[in-house]
């Protein structure tokens, strides 16, 4: 891979023009470049899949996705897939302000029929979300590393599950991270109608009772609309991200 260096020293490029992350660098600063610079990019890019990198890229505000590039020959002519890292810092973030929080009428009765459990299964919400979904994102050095990041327990950040329950039978949750006061949703699934809108407002509702700031949903859809999320540019969402995190640590 060819790099190239900015005239922001912070930032250096490939050469078809993302930011490249070494573990090195600095996430907050390297999040500063970006705004300052008006990286046009979503995705920047990197090739270190260690989880206390990837912890540090969490906490400075990243949603850190994955890919898998196929066909790669190794060292020994065996091919292989080769992966990549990309950090993401959303063009336009959507963000529940839980003040915003809509619950349809019809949906209201069916609160009370689902019990909702706090990370009481990742591993198991992370693997359905994989066979629901598939993994093109979320390849398995990164399911790996967000497993072991949970290991820690002195990190900024911390991967997490939301699950909500019938008659003891898990029927729909969601995995994301928390950083400081603010929990970002990676990936969901359900198995019955309704579970899955039921398991975002209960998980919503037991952020605010928790004293989060906001929910933050990543990509702008239409069903998180229809729940109150609103649209934030870039500098906003760092601005309050930051804000919501512990001064201590």
């Amino acid at each position: 891979m060819v790099y190239s260096v900015a005239m922001d020293s912070c930032l250096r490029y490939t050469s078809s023009g993302y930011v490249v992350i070494f573990p090195g660098d600095n996430p907050d600063a390297i999040v500063d470049a970006l705004l300052r610079t008006g990286y046009a990019e979503e995705f920047c890019v990197a090739l270190d899949f260690d989880p206390l990198f990837i912890a540090r890229l969490m906490a400075a505000g990243f949603l850190v996705m994955s890919m898998k590039i196929p066909g790669y020959v190794s060292k020994d002519s065996v091919a292989e897939p080769y992966f990549l890292l990309l950090p993401k810092l959303h063009l336009i973030r959507s963000v529940l302000f839980f003040s915003d929080l809509h619950i349809k009428k019809s949906l209201k009765p069916l609160l009370q029929r689902y019990e909702l459990r706090i990370d009481t299964d990742f591993q198991g919400i992370m693997e359905r979300c994989v066979h629901m979904h598939g993994d093109d994102w979320l390849t398995l050095p990164l399911q790996e590393s967000l497993l072991q990041i949970r290991a820690y327990n002195n990190l900024r950040v911390r991967p997490v599950s939301f699950g909500v329950y019938r008659n003891g039978e898990l029927k729909a949750g969601e995995f994301g991270v928390l950083a400081g006061r603010v929990y970002t949703s990676y990936s969901g699934y359900y198995d019955e109608n309704s579970a899955g809108t039921v398991q975002m407002v209960l998980t919503a509702q037991y952020l605010q009772e928790q004293g989060f700031a906001f929910l933050d949903l990543g990509m702008p859809l239409d069903y998180k609309d229809t729940l109150g999320a609103c649209t934030i540019e870039p500098q906003r969402f760092v601005r309050l991200f930051r804000a919501a995190q512990d001064p201590r640590i």
